[in-house]
């Protein structure tokens, strides 16, 4: 992981400022002569820049996504608790961390933030970029904010809107977070309960009923409590309280709903997928329920050079990350 460190001033799209920025970043490979081999991987909600330890089977040697081909960049998202500038961050008008102080930031300021990177890099030119989930709506924002900058698209289970029903979850797993008592202390451990609960109700969303019904039903049919899904839920619950943090979770959660590319752009939504000119692989999964393939079918029709792949996994949403042997094929064929 390295930083780049940015001494200045970033107006915001919600009307904030920071007074600085730091993005934390990792990079695999090298940079050929033509500068022609960048991939740029776009990471979803609680994932870091170490593209190759959480999205293993596409990103590292000898997969698809291979440093010894590509100069590999990821950028931990800015809001996040793994580098960049976030909330546990220190206010260097105060002195202390930002806390609940730490200002709105959209998807947009999240690529602002990475175009920064791509300055400061001395990159002129995104061969591929990609993402999932929330990665892909960076990947989209970025395409038209800087639309002569990437040659390729790739997007996984995602969409050019945050949907009623993602918006209804985030809002879910805050109110899960603010029901924490300890949510207002000024404390990096604040809302730890409340992120439990609000990743039990995540998973209720990256899984789905089919899959939970298969890997976690009980064969002891005496059983009065402690069941096999309920100690899963308990399971991702604990897990992801030991690496993440309440206040990057409440606040990411915000920028995924604000997530609508059409947003302060004067045409209807069609109309800017339209604009994205770039050759692009569309991949959904079959039995995604949070961004379901309806979303993937609708980019698919209005992105000019799209081809569409629908995976047929019962892994829900969580298939972008799990698929990665049938994500591969189909990258690679679509990269030929």
């Amino acid at each position: 992981m390295q930083f780049f460190h940015f001494p200045h001033p970033i107006a915001l799209e919600s009307g904030g400022t920071l007074p600085e920025l730091t993005i934390a970043y990792t990079t695999y490979g090298q940079l050929n002569e033509k500068k022609s081999n960048v991939v740029w991987v776009c990471h979803a909600l609680t994932a870091n820049s170490d593209a190759a330890d959480w999205w293993k089977g596409i990103v590292g040697p000898q997969h698809v996504i291979d440093p010894e081909k590509y100069f590999i960049i990821c950028a931990n998202i800015l809001g996040s608790c793994y580098g960049s500038s976030g909330p546990l961050s220190i206010n260097p008008a105060t002195g202390q961390p930002y806390f609940h102080s730490f200002p709105l930031v959209t998807i947009r300021d999240m690529v602002k933030a990475h175009i920064l990177l791509r300055q400061h890099l001395g990159i002129e030119k995104i061969f591929l970029l990609m993402g999932g989930s929330m990665g892909g709506y960076q990947a989209m924002e970025w395409c038209v904010m800087e639309k002569d900058v990437i040659d390729h698209l790739f997007l996984l289970a995602t969409s050019p809107t945050e949907s009623a029903w993602g918006i209804a979850t985030h809002t879910a797993q805050r109110l899960a977070i603010e029901a924490d008592c300890t949510w207002q202390n000024p404390s990096p451990s604040a809302g730890a309960k409340g992120l439990k609960a609000a990743r039990a109700i995540g998973m209720l969303t990256y899984r789905n009923y089919g899959i939970m019904v298969q890997q976690q039903s009980d064969d002891n049919t005496e059983k009065l409590d402690h069941y096999k899904a309920s100690a899963y839920i308990q399971y991702q619950g604990d897990k992801l309280v030991l690496r993440f943090n309440a206040y990057s979770y409440w606040l990411l959660t915000k920028s995924m709903d604000s997530h609508h590319l059409a947003r302060g752009r004067g045409e209807a939504l069609p109309a800017v997928l339209q604009n994205i000119h770039q050759r692009t692989l569309v991949v959904g999964i079959s039995s995604d329920i949070l961004c379901p393939l309806a979303e993937q079918q609708f980019l698919a029709a209005h992105l000019p050079h799209a081809t569409l792949i629908a995976i047929d996994s019962n892994y829900g949403h969580d298939g972008f990350m799990v698929e990665s042997a049938a994500i591969s094929l189909h990258l690679a064929d679509w990269l030929r």
